[in-house]
């Protein structure tokens, strides 16, 4: 499998592990001249922006950190035109989740950082 095979794999696990903890999917690649977000959901009153991070061991270091000042500037004004083309209220409660996969084990970082600054 190439890259863009596996990334697709592994956002369709997120997904489904997403909606079993009761997220709702809005959006899956959304994608923008800002950037792209991989998921867009909806969870207990939040409109949630979720970026899939997987890795198949650590010698390159674990998922999550490579989630850098630069990526979240672009989810974030990803996820301000989102809203804007998507006629979405600013004031609607927003988070931003990443879902975290090392080799096979899945895991949830609710509000894993701000956005909108």
């Amino acid at each position: 499998m190439n890259k863009r095979e596996i990334g697709a794999l592994f956002e369709k696990k997120s997904a489904e592990y997403l909606i079993k903890h009761g997220y709702r999917i809005l959006d899956k690649n959304f994608s923008c001249k800002c950037g792209e977000i991989d998921l867009i959901a909806r969870s207990e009153g939040y409109l949630c922006f979720v970026e899939v991070k997987y890795r198949s061991n650590t010698l390159k270091g674990y998922p999550a950190e490579s989630i850098t000042p630069s990526k979240i500037r672009k989810i974030t004004k990803t996820a301000e035109y989102y809203m804007l083309t998507r006629h979405i209220p600013i004031d609607t409660p927003c988070r931003f989740d990443v879902v975290v996969i090392l080799e096979n084990e899945i895991s949830l970082i609710k509000n894993a950082f701000d956005g909108f600054y």
